[in-house]
């Protein structure tokens, strides 16, 4: 008998945020724990976790990821409501929070997550301090992509 492997990357990956890298220029990265009910850490094992839409949010000074879908397993227990779309609490150090406090106060910065991963058998977020992109940003990044692709097909073609 073979056990079930997660559906995780080697390197411990669990969601990956890709559109942040395209939406905002990340200045800072930072590593927070989350705060998980035991059918969540479930449901993230089976990969069923999406933070695409994610976002963090300063509330009395604490940091909350607001917008990151897990969706509960179908074993979920019978008396426990799973809500997919709850507020979670991030955990860092106190010096850390007042620190990205100031800068997101700053004009123009935010935090964002980038993802989700395993470090000693507990779920970590990685959140960034980021900048948001101009429309010319961006078709720049769409450009440098294509350009790319075009140079990869290429070598392709005098490979064969």
């Amino acid at each position: 008998m073979s056990a079930t492997k997660p559906k995780t990357a080697t390197d411990g990956r669990i969601a990956e945020n890709k559109k942040a890298f395209f939406n905002y220029h990340i200045e800072e990265r930072h590593e927070a724990g989350i705060v998980l009910q035991g059918w969540e850490v479930k449901a993230i094992r089976e990969g069923k976790v999406q933070i695409t839409e994610g976002y963090v949010v300063v509330r009395d000074g604490e940091l909350y990821l607001i917008g990151c879908l897990i969706h509960p397993l179908r074993s979920t227990s019978t008396h426990i409501r799973a809500d997919s779309d709850r507020t979670r609490k991030l955990l860092m150090h106190k010096a850390e929070i007042r620190r990205l406090i100031g800068k997101v106060e700053q004009k123009g910065y935010t935090l964002v997550p980038l993802n989700l991963h395993w470090k000693n058998g507990r779920v970590k977020c990685e959140i960034a301090l980021a900048r948001g992109k101009a429309q010319h940003d961006k078709r720049d990044t769409i450009k440098e992509r294509e350009g790319k692709r075009e140079v990869e097909r290429a070598m392709k073609q005098r490979l064969r």
